[in-house]
């Protein structure tokens, strides 16, 4: 996982409408990249539309709310769509990315191991700089508690 204060590894990566969004487009923006297992499970769901939800949230805060899986950019279009989301998805698929962030670790799940997404969250600053870190997300209360965060941050940063 990246630490507090390191540089936000560069990506870019096609999203839902096969649109390449690279890192380097949102520099003098606040990112919240979230890093979820799949579309259309239930705590992936849930998660995405608060996401939804809050988006007029922190487009005050001068935020971008980014979602990324190993989903295609048609399993996202699918489910923005089926799930009526707002939100930006990227696709992973070869999991270069989520590699870098430190977020695609070995699982267990009833006894077996695999690779796969541990549901985390970044706050990157407009520099490009890792400002807070979820690991391990449960999804009840997270959106606020990013949101939170992030008024902070963007408060803590002006002074």
């Amino acid at each position: 996982m990246l630490e507090i204060g390191t540089k936000a590894p560069e990506f870019c990566l096609p999203n839902q409408d096969d649109v390449e969004i690279c890192s380097r487009d949102l520099k003098g923006k606040w990112v919240v990249l979230y890093f979820y297992p799949k579309d259309n499970t239930p705590g992936c769901t849930t998660e995405a539309c608060e996401f939804t939800e809050a988006l007029p949230d922190f487009a005050d805060l001068d935020a971008i709310v980014l979602g990324v899986s190993a989903d295609s950019t048609q399993k996202h279009r699918n489910f923005i769509e089926k799930k009526d989301l707002g939100i930006t998805l990227l696709s992973d698929e070869s999991t270069q990315m989520m590699q870098q962030y430190g977020v695609w670790q070995m699982k267990k799940n009833f006894g077996k191991e695999y690779m796969g997404i541990v549901r985390s969250t970044y706050i990157i600053d407009p520099k490009g700089v890792v400002q807070a870190v979820w690991t391990k997300v449960k999804v009840k209360d997270h959106v606020a508690k990013v949101h939170e965060k992030l008024k902070e941050l963007g408060i803590s940063l002006q002074v």
